[in-house]
C-alpha cells in the first residue's frame, strides 16, 4: 500500500436503517474527514439497501458477497451503531453475521462509533461491539467515540451544533488514519519493495 500512488480504501458501515438517523449524521462527518485526505477513498455502506439474509438462510446471497468483497478490500473499517436496549443494533449484528466465518473483518483495524440519546452515551453498545469484533479477530482501535445526548448534537439537517463535539466525532477518522499510516502502510510498502525491488533513482 503506497499512498503516494494508490488510494487507501476505507469502509464505514452504518448500523442503522432508520431514515435521517443520528447514526447516519455522525457517519457523514466521519466520511467527510476521510475525504479531506486525498490518499484515501471512503465507501459508506448502508445496510438498508443491501437486503442481507438472516444467518444460515442464504450463504450465496449476492448482497453477502458484495459486502464481504468491500470489507475484504478495505485497509480499515469504521463500525457505527446506535445503542438499542443496552447493546449495539441488530442491523450491525446482521452485517457482522454476513461477513463470513472466518470473518473478513479478521486482521482488519476497526474503529468504533456509537450514538445514544442517554446521558452516558453508547458505552454499553461499544463494549459489546468491541468484544464481538475482538472475538472474530479484528484489531479494535482504542479511543472509541461515544456520543451522548445525540439529539442535542445535530440539527434537523445533520449539521453539528458544537465545534468541540464535531472534532470529537471526526476523531474516529483521524484515529484510524494515524493507525494506518504508522502500522499498515509501512508494512505494505516494505512488502512491495521486497517483492518488486527498490525503484530506480531511489
Amino acid at each position: 500500500m503506497d499512498e503516494g500512488n494508490h488510494h487507501i480504501p476505507v469502509v464505514i458501515i452504518q448500523g442503522s436503517v432508520r431514515p435521517h438517523s443520528y447514526t447516519s449524521m455522525a457517519v457523514a462527518l466521519v466520511a467527510d474527514e476521510f475525504k479531506k485526505h486525498p490518499e484515501y477513498s471512503v465507501k459508506v455502506i448502508d445496510p438498508a439497501g443491501l437486503n442481507l439474509p438472516f444467518p444460515g438462510t442464504n450463504p450465496n446471497s449476492p448482497a453477502t458477497h458484495a459486502l464481504q468483497a468491500d470489507v475484504k478490500a478495505a485497509a480499515g473499517v469504521v463500525l457505527a451503531t446506535p445503542e438499542y436496549h443496552g447493546t449495539f443494533s441488530s442491523v450491525m449484528k446482521l452485517v457482522i453475521e454476513n461477513l463470513g466465518f472466518p470473518s473478513v473483518l479478521a486482521g482488519k483495524p476497526v474503529a468504533l462509533l456509537g450514538v445514544a440519546a442517554g446521558a452516558i452515551g453508547a458505552i454499553k453498545s461499544l463494549e459489546h461491539l468491541r468484544g464481538v469484533c475482538s472475538h472474530i479477530g479484528s484489531i479494535v482501535l482504542p479511543l472509541p467515540v461515544s456520543i451522548a445526548n445525540v439529539q442535542k448534537v445535530f440539527d434537523s439537517e445533520g449539521h453539528p451544533l458544537d465545534p468541540g463535539m464535531e472534532k470529537y466525532v471526526r476523531s474516529v477518522a483521524t484515529n484510524l488514519i494515524n493507525y494506518l499510516h504508522h502500522y499498515v502502510c509501512p508494512a505494505h510498502t516494505l512488502e512491495r519493495i521486497l517483492r518488486e525491488g527498490v525503484p530506480a533513482g531511489k
